[in-house]
């Protein structure tokens, strides 16, 4: 079974970068797409992005193409998801899962705890 840890979560202001790592357990981790999506308050979980297990994939949200970067470590297990040009929507729980390659939260059986990125004025 594959286990998911997420770390570097914090503040941010306008403008600012935040790289998310998640680190995986289990044999099979580096055998799955792993995705990353976040819950805002008071909204649904949503998609931000995803990348195949060789890297050869990668899909993104449209709020954020083009300023967040994911990517893989499959030798030590992580994923990384690089945010740049932060602006205040980007408050919210950031999780990362293991899955198949889809934008859907139905997609991934297995999910970490979670770590809170809030955009400070």
């Amino acid at each position: 079974q594959v286990q998911l840890a997420e770390s570097g979560g914090g503040l941010v202001q306008a403008g600012g970068s935040l790289r998310l790592s998640c680190a995986g357990s289990g044999r099979t981790f580096s055998s799955y797409t792993t995705g990353w999506f976040r819950q805002a308050p008071g909204k649904e979980r949503e998609f931000v992005a995803a990348i195949t297990w060789s890297s050869s994939s990668t899909a993104y949200a449209d709020a954020v193409k083009g300023r967040f970067t994911i990517s893989r470590d499959n030798a030590n297990k992580m994923v990384y998801l690089q945010m740049n040009s932060l602006k205040p929507e980007v408050t919210a729980v950031y999780y990362c899962a293991a899955g198949v390659f889809r934008n859907s939260s139905n997609a991934y059986n297995s999910w970490g705890h979670g770590t809170q990125v809030t955009f400070s004025s």
